[in-house]
């Protein structure tokens, strides 16, 4: 991609109780797994404090935490890119996804009642609404929203963190993925994974999510497209 090409970060309204260094953190942490910042565009921290309108030192200690996390790479020369990907990382990043997040859905499942099932069935709906209206980042975020609701459910969960960690280093990739696609796949196993909640199914619950999860990245794995976005992206 143009590394020179515009960035789009969302900025939401910064709480008192919020310091300036957490704001930051917290908006360039989502902007990378919503994908809104692209492998191969170079940035600089002189140029996110302009965007986000603060001075470069929350933003140098929001990169630490990102590069901690794998999600930013700090490069010797104050450049901050997505760090490079390679085909055999990729895969392994999603089946740790696969991984965690079907033990997450089975761990919660005791604790889903009416009340977390509606939350989760209005957020399948919103979902559905992204699609119809083909906001590929929206679609990210409510899907993102539905997973985290359901895996919380479990008040003593202690996988988010990791799982978040994983959409952190997936998102860039597939929002390029996405943008480079003639024809979104939008195979929705979300029904199956609330029929399974309803009937307290852990197994056909493990089975559903594991299936969207795989699907979601089905579309960008065939090698052509998934190899050659991948060393297209990584390319200096």
């Amino acid at each position: 991609m143009d590394k020179k090409s515009p960035i789009q970060i969302t900025l939401t309204k910064r709480d008192e109780a919020v310091t300036i260094t957490q704001w930051v953190y917290s908006t360039l942490r989502n902007a990378v797994m919503n994908g809104q910042i692209l492998p191969g565009r170079a940035l600089t921290i002189r140029e996110l404090a302009a965007i986000l309108d603060v001075s470069p030192m929350p933003v140098r200690e929001a990169l630490r935490q990102l590069a901690a996390e794998n999600a930013l790479e700090i490069q010797g020369n104050r450049r901050v890119m997505v760090p490079k990907m390679t085909a055999m990382k990729f895969s392994e990043l999603c089946e740790a996804r696969i991984t965690l997040e079907s033990h997450a859905a089975a761990r919660a499942l005791p604790y889903i009642d009416n009340n977390k099932l509606a939350e989760l069935i209005a957020l399948d709906k919103e979902i559905d609404e992204a699609q119809e209206n083909g906001n590929l980042e929206q679609i990210t975020i409510r899907n993102q929203r539905f997973h985290r609701c359901l895996y919380t459910a479990n008040p003593h969960q202690i996988t988010l963190p990791l799982i978040e960690s994983l959409w952190l280093q997936l998102g860039p990739f597939m929002k390029l993925a996405n943008s480079r696609l003639k024809e979104h796949y939008t195979i929705d196993r979300h029904n199956e994974a609330l029929e399974a909640i309803n009937k307290k199914d852990a197994l056909a619950l493990q089975m559903a999510i594991a299936s969207d999860i795989r699907e979601g990245f089905a579309f960008a794995g065939t090698p052509e497209l998934l190899y050659n976005f991948i060393e297209q992206s990584g390319a200096e």
